[in-house]
């Protein structure tokens, strides 16, 4: 269950990003509303995940989640730059989640 709880809050973390660029530095209600509602909603899943995850593992797989996810929801559909570059440092960052996962027991 708490790899569950995990994922969950990773991709919260991806939600809360998001509406933090859509509330235009809090000035928007809604987008600000939900960004704290996702925000509490993560940090909490994340602390159920750790009861049984080592904090290595689990802090580095939620923002390793929100990492990538807010780089691809920022090409999607904010229309960042792609780039091989990016895209290389976006492959490593999902490889040492691969490895950190594979890596804990």
């Amino acid at each position: 269950m708490a790899w569950i709880y995990l994922l969950v809050a990773g991709v919260l973390e991806i939600v809360w990003a998001f509406s933090m660029k859509q509330s235009e530095g809090f000035t928007r209600l809604t987008p600000s509303l939900i960004t704290f509602a996702a925000m509490a909603a993560s940090f909490w899943l994340l602390a159920l995940a750790m009861r049984t995850l080592p904090l290595g593992t689990a802090y580095t797989i939620w923002t390793g989640i929100g990492a990538v996810g807010a780089f691809i929801v920022g090409i999607v559909f904010l229309g960042e730059q792609v780039s091989a570059m990016r895209i290389a440092a976006a492959v490593l960052i999902v490889s040492g989640l691969v490895l950190m996962k594979v890596s804990s027991a």
